[in-house]
């Protein structure tokens, strides 16, 4: 089993979204990076560190895992969408997406709180400069975080 921290703007999709429909799609990935970590190494019920991002208090909103393996984001095929690309076609698609399904809605734990603790100095997300929407989250990050969300 894997970990992932997904990044989310809420106004797009929040924890609360995900909760109400139980499982989402995540589209709109177009970073060739966080789109190889969907489709080479992401597996069914690996674990997900739901992140706000994009907003007044980003973090740690909730946890979900990962429910469909990766297959072609259909947004990338409709101009009407604002993730088109138009270099994309049905038999070769460029972007990918995998579904993910509600675990649970936690406290926020916003970036101030997770800089604190030494435990997850090495997390991508609080590395500057980092704009991933997916990074990987070790074992240790993911037992600390979750630990803290338990409290």
């Amino acid at each position: 089993m894997q970990y992932w921290l997904m990044k989310s703007e809420p106004d797009d999709v929040s924890i609360d979204d995900l909760a109400h429909r139980g499982e989402v799609g995540w589209y709109g990935v177009r970073n060739y990076q966080a789109r190889n970590f969907m489709r080479d190494a992401m597996q069914l019920g690996d674990g997900v560190l739901f992140y706000h991002s994009s907003c007044s208090e980003p973090g740690i909103a909730g946890l979900a895992a990962v429910s469909r393996l990766a297959y072609p984001d259909p947004t990338q095929f409709d101009p009407a969408s604002p993730y088109f690309d138009a270099k994309s076609s049905p038999g070769q698609p460029r972007w990918l997406q995998v579904d993910v399904r509600f675990v649970a809605r936690t406290r926020l734990l916003g970036l101030d709180e997770l800089r604190r603790y030494s435990e997850l100095a090495g997390m991508q997300v609080l590395r500057r400069g980092n704009r991933l929407s997916i990074t990987p989250v070790t074992e240790s990050e993911w037992t600390f975080i979750t630990s803290l969300l338990a409290c």
